[in-house]
C-alpha cells in the first residue's frame, strides 16, 4: 500500500517551536528503546512478540515500532494504568499468567508454542481469546476475553501509537506542546501538519 502521507516525518518538528524540551526528552527515550527484553524471560518474550505481530502486523519498512520492547518496558517499570477490572490481577501478574496461558492453549490446539504457529492458526487462537473461549487452569480464573481486551489490545496498541513511526503512518503531528493546534475544524490543517495523499482538502482554507 502506498503511504497516505508521503514524505511526512514528524521528527522534522523536533527542533521547532512545536515541541519543548520535556517533549523532546520523552520522544527521544522512546526512539532509544532497544528491541530486546528487560523484564520477561525468553519464552515470554517470544510469545509477546508473536502477539504483537498478530495484533499489529507491520509492513516491511526501515523503521519498525519495537512494540514488544515497549510493552516489556511498561512491565519492567510496573507502569500501571491507575485502574483495572477487579477480575484481572495486577499488570505484571496478568501478563505473565496470560502469556503462559496463551502458550498452553497453542500446545493443546496445535502441539507447539504460540510463536511457532502459522498465521492462520495464530489468528484463530486470538479470535478464540477475543471471544472468551479459552479456558484452563493456566488462566487462574482470569477471563481470556478480558485479558485480550484490557491487556493485549490495550497495551499493544497504546505502545504502537505512542511511537513516532506510527505517527508518520497516520499523519499525526505529535504532542501539542507547547505550540498546540489552531485550525481545529473539518478540512483545515496547520502548516506543520501532514497532507494526505489525494485527499480532497481545500488547501486555500488551510
Amino acid at each position: 500500500m502506498p503511504d497516505r502521507y508521503p514524505g511526512y516525518d514528524v521528527m522534522a518538528k523536533r527542533d521547532t517551536p512545536s515541541w519543548n524540551d520535556a517533549t523532546r526528552q520523552v520522544i527521544d527515550a522512546r526512539l532509544a528503546i532497544v528491541d530486546a527484553p528487560t523484564f520477561l524471560n525468553e519464552q515470554e518474550w517470544l510469545t509477546l512478540r508473536a502477539l504483537c505481530d498478530g495484533i499489529v502486523p507491520q509492513r516491511s519498512r526501515d523503521t519498525r515500532v519495537p512494540i514488544a520492547a515497549m510493552v516489556d518496558r511498561k512491565l519492567a517499570e510496573d507502569h500501571r494504568d491507575g485502574y483495572r477490572d477487579a477480575r484481572l490481577p495486577p499488570l505484571r501478574e496478568a501478563w505473565r499468567r496470560g502469556l503462559a496461558a496463551v502458550d498452553a492453549a497453542a500446545r493443546a490446539r496445535e502441539g507447539m508454542m504460540f510463536h511457532r504457529l502459522t498465521a492462520t492458526a495464530r489468528d484463530a487462537l486470538l479470535k478464540a481469546m477475543q471471544d472468551g473461549k479459552l479456558d484452563g487452569p493456566e488462566w487462574g480464573g482470569m477471563p481470556s476475553k478480558l485479558f485480550f481486551r484490557e491487556r493485549v489490545t490495550h497495551d499493544i496498541l497504546a505502545a504502537y501509537y505512542s511511537h513516532p513511526a506510527a505517527w508518520n503512518e497516520i499523519g499525526f503531528g505529535g504532542p501539542a506542546a507547547p505550540r498546540g493546534y489552531v485550525r481545529m475544524y473539518f478540512n483545515r490543517r496547520d502548516p506543520w501538519e501532514a497532507a494526505e495523499a489525494q485527499a480532497d482538502i481545500d488547501e486555500t482554507a488551510a
